[in-house]
Formats: C-alpha cells, structure tokens, sequence
C-alpha cells in the first residue's frame, strides 16, 4: 500500500518535517510529501497542522532574514486549501498536558498530537521516531515511504 492509502480519508496531521522537505525540496523526501500535496490541493486529503508547525518552520528563516523564506512557510501552513490551521488554545494546550502526563512525549509533540485527535485526524505524518502509539491515531514515517538515496 502507498501512504494516501495508509492515510485513510483522513483528515491528517502533518508535521513540520511534512513542509519543511516540502519548500525546501528536500532529495530524498520531496517525492513523498508531493502526492500529500497533491492529495490536499485535489481535495483528497484533508491535512491538519498547528501553531508549533509555525513556530519550528520560521526559526531558520528568521535566524538568516530570509523573510520570503518566512513569508512562503507562513502562507503554506495558513492560506493553503484543504490545510486546516489549529491555534494553540486552552483546550489544546490540557490535551496536550494529558498527552504529556501518560505517554511522557515532549511539550512540541504533545501539542501537535493534541491536536491530531481533537480535529479527529486518522493519521499522524511525521519522521519522529520517538512517539508512542496513540489509541486511535496511526503514527505513520516519511522515511518508510522514501526510497533510498
């Protein structure tokens, strides 16, 4: 099976890895988070991602003043169609100190998987090894659909 089908009919979370290889067309992953891409703008796939998404994707660009750098990742992950944006509120933030309390995760990856399961998300796109299994949310790796460079 290919990862939309491992996706399911979503909606997906996507992790900040997911835009990171996706604007800086990274070799080895850049075929991958295309057809998620793809499968977002054709209205296949419903992709979710979070305030924290913002923040880990703008540091580089804000430490070397690359503003269109900025200006590109800011607009992908809050004018993108079928890319549902979800602030960092308080609802969010006891979910993810939950998550945080059971499974041990970090602050970062608590408030993205938070929000994976508040919007209802069926998947979770990621290359982060280190998450536990979430009841009712598939942890699925860029890198198991990557081929090998």
């Amino acid at each position: 099976m290919g990862l939309i089908a491992d996706l399911g009919r979503g909606p997906a979370a996507l992790d900040t890895a997911v835009f990171i290889y996706f604007i800086e067309e990274h070799p080895r992953f850049l075929p991958v988070v295309e057809l998620v891409f793809s499968a977002v703008a054709g209205g296949r796939l419903a992709g979710v991602t979070t305030g924290i998404t913002l923040l880990e994707t703008l540091v580089l660009p804000c430490r070397s003043g690359d503003a269109a750098l900025a200006a590109r990742y800011e607009a992908l992950l809050t004018e993108s169609r079928g890319i549902r944006f979800v602030d960092l509120d308080r609802s969010l933030l006891r979910g993810a100190a939950q998550l945080r309390a059971v499974f041990r995760v970090r602050t970062p990856d608590a408030l993205q998987l938070a929000a994976a399961l508040t919007t209802r998300c069926t998947a979770y796109l990621t290359n982060d090894r280190d998450l536990p299994r979430i009841p009712g949310l598939k942890i699925l790796q860029l890198r198991d659909y990557a081929t090998s460079s």
